[in-house]
């Protein structure tokens, strides 16, 4: 027993280790072998063309624009002639109407003296004239809290502001990209606002769109870094309506503003995905059993983003495909024309 724990043990260890070091070293060294196979890979899936079939529907184009409430800007006052201010005849911080008088500007033109002479003795006489005033009425212009910057005998140009009126009313105002502002074309003269933790939504009245501010150009920051995430959508509009007087709202709140620019029943209506242009016109592929898909020119209605009405050119029960085959798409399609503009080709 102790022959085998001191000589026949230790040798049988000393083999064992021997031969994982002369495994491993192969390992290594030689690495595994592959079997391959003569057959070559071929790709065996198919391509198939997706279609949709027309069908029929309730289409309402509601577009809901993120805003905010902002304080309606401050009409200035300017001289309606060149002059001298001779009366404040209003004071800064009033209340005033839009005909309440602000100020008188008195303008002073001198006359040549006049120069009578004597038949008899020959002798002239000098009369001097008093110069030709006139005064004007410088008015509010609009209704609302006056600031008055102008002071007692300022003398002052046609044009110079010398005040300005705040209404003291607020508006609801957002920006819109293109995609929403081709969907707002013709849109009614109101909205549905739904202040951010302010009262029930109310009816926002005189809606009005607009172009948006250019950005001033400036140079680049070069401790600015720019953000490699998904770039800002572009804005090409701007909404606006009035907050009726009773709604209590503070300029900075942020609102959501829901415009609805019609509806249409029992309408052909297609995925927007099917249809390449989104305003008036556009053009989809159809059907056709045996051969390729044939592209088709079709009017085109209202859209709620996902479905778009088509108004000519497809009947219920057509076929077209899913999606538009960019690639076969004779031509660029110009997103500045509205005939063409495609939220699928030019980010919209």
């Amino acid at each position: 027993m102790g022959v085998t724990r001191r000589i026949i043990f230790p040798t049988v260890r000393i083999v064992l280790w021997a031969v994982i070091a002369v495994a491993l070293v192969k390992l290594a060294f030689a690495g595994s072998e592959v079997t391959t196979t003569s057959d070559a890979l071929e790709p065996s899936g198919q391509i198939t063309e997706q279609y949709v079939e027309v069908g029929t529907g309730t289409i309402t184009n509601s577009v809901t624009v993120q805003g905010a409430v902002v304080a309606d800007p401050a009409t200035t006052v300017k001289a309606t002639m060149a002059g001298t201010v001779t009366k404040l005849l209003a004071t800064n911080g009033q209340a005033v109407a839009a005909d309440t008088p602000v100020l008188e500007v008195t303008l002073e033109t001198p006359v040549e003296p006049t120069t009578t002479t004597n038949a008899e003795t020959g002798e002239q006489t000098v009369k001097q004239n008093k110069p030709k005033v006139k005064r004007e009425t410088v008015r509010a212009g609009t209704a609302g809290t006056l600031t008055l910057t102008a002071l007692k005998d300022q003398v002052v140009a046609v044009g110079d502001a010398i005040g300005s009126v705040s209404p003291g009313t607020l508006s609801v105002s957002g920006t819109l990209t293109p995609e929403q502002q081709y969907r707002l074309l013709g849109a009614p003269a109101e909205a549905q606002v739904t202040l951010k933790g302010g009262p029930a939504p109310f009816t926002c009245t005189g809606l009005r769109l607009g172009a948006a501010a250019q950005a001033p150009a400036t140079a680049p920051d070069a401790t600015t870094v720019a953000d490699p995430g998904t770039p800002a959508e572009p804005v090409s509009g701007t909404v606006t309506c009035a907050v009726p007087a009773g709604v209590t709202a503070f300029a900075g709140l942020g609102a959501d503003i829901a415009i609805t620019n019609g509806t249409a029943e029992n309408a052909v209506v297609v995925p927007v995905s099917s249809v390449q242009g989104s305003v008036q016109k556009g053009n989809v592929w159809v059907e056709v059993p045996g051969g390729e898909p044939e592209m088709r020119a079709v009017g085109l209605g209202l859209t709620d983003g996902e479905t778009v009405q088509v108004t000519e050119g497809l009947a219920e029960g057509d076929k077209v495909l899913q999606f538009i085959p960019i690639g076969d798409v004779s031509g660029p399609v110009d997103c500045g024309d509205p005939m063409q503009f495609d939220p699928a080709v030019c980010g919209g």
